[in-house]
């Protein structure tokens, strides 16, 4: 990979060994392509057809950890792939949840103390990834807090500083929001990751390897936006470490898809978006 690569949330991986992370050195430097524009973003218009071209506004570096990696879905044709091939195929996951919380007990807004099981590791896995994939990341004493909660010290310790020049004024600038991560006022900046499931790759008490399957939204809802929120399908894969009583990140990695054919719903207005962001609240996600 060189930087002039496109990347999407995860074509890139995070190594916890040799200090670079998604196969570069963290230089937090960005390449954009903006999305073609209509005279009006919003404003109800219906979606494009499928053969239409979507831009991506990407990240290259560190930013594969979190949804800020990619703003925006590309839904046109292409002949990348999605999901695993036949031949490596995970062990089926019963889809029923197993009935016992999760967790009693949050630390920064974030569930922790998960279960050392499979079960648990699996709910840390997902609820770890919605908050990495929130606007908290956007902000960079929300970030450092996430970044020291769900990852080993090691892992964190060499994230912090690739991820703050990750998260330039410049690149901050191009998702429309101030060098605080604040947007425009009367806007409203959405960057969130729903888990609709997990598998175990791999487990033992102390290590495991858990593939969270996801849909994202991410974009700024106003008026006068030209980063309109759209929707992106990915499997983010976690390794994580029984590390103090609880799963820990130690590195991540993301890749697109598996992603359904979308439908034929009216995009909604910024206003419906805005409230529906502010309306809609979150969960806490269990295996």
């Amino acid at each position: 990979m060189s930087l002039g690569d496109d990347h999407g949330y995860g074509e890139s991986s995070r190594g916890a060994d040799d200090g670079t992370y998604g196969g570069y050195a963290g230089t937090g430097q960005t390449r954009t392509r903006l999305p073609d524009r209509a005279t009006d973003p919003y404003g109800g218009a219906p979606r494009r057809p499928r053969s239409s071209s979507r831009s991506l506004v990407t990240i290259v570096g560190v930013i594969v950890l979190l949804i800020a990696a990619i703003a925006f879905a590309n839904r046109g044709d292409d002949d990348t792939t999605n999901g695993t091939s036949a031949g490596d195929k995970p062990e089926t996951a019963p889809t029923a949840a197993s009935g016992e919380r999760p967790v009693n007990s949050k630390t920064s807004g974030v569930p922790t103390g998960f279960k050392q099981s499979k079960e648990g590791v699996q709910s840390a896995a997902a609820n770890y990834a919605v908050a990495l994939g929130s606007t908290g990341m956007f902000q960079k004493g929300s970030r450092h807090t996430l970044v020291d909660t769900l990852y080993t010290s090691d892992a964190a310790s060499r994230l912090q500083g690739p991820l703050d020049d990750a998260y330039s004024s410049d690149f901050l600038g191009k998702m429309g929001l101030d060098a605080d991560g604040n947007p425009p006022e009367g806007n409203t900046f959405v960057s969130r990751v729903t888990p609709l499931g997990t598998t175990v790759q791999d487990y033992s008490d102390s290590r495991a390897k858990v593939a969270v399957w996801y849909m994202g939204l991410i974009g700024m809802s106003g008026d006068n936006s030209t980063d309109p929120v759209t929707s992106t399908w990915k499997t983010w894969t976690f390794d994580l470490q029984w590390s103090n009583g609880d799963w820990k990140i130690v590195s991540d990695s993301q890749k697109d898809g598996p992603a359904p054919v979308p439908g034929d719903e009216q995009a909604a207005t910024s206003e419906e978006i805005s409230k529906a962001v502010e309306e809609y609240g979150g969960f806490t996600y269990a295996r």
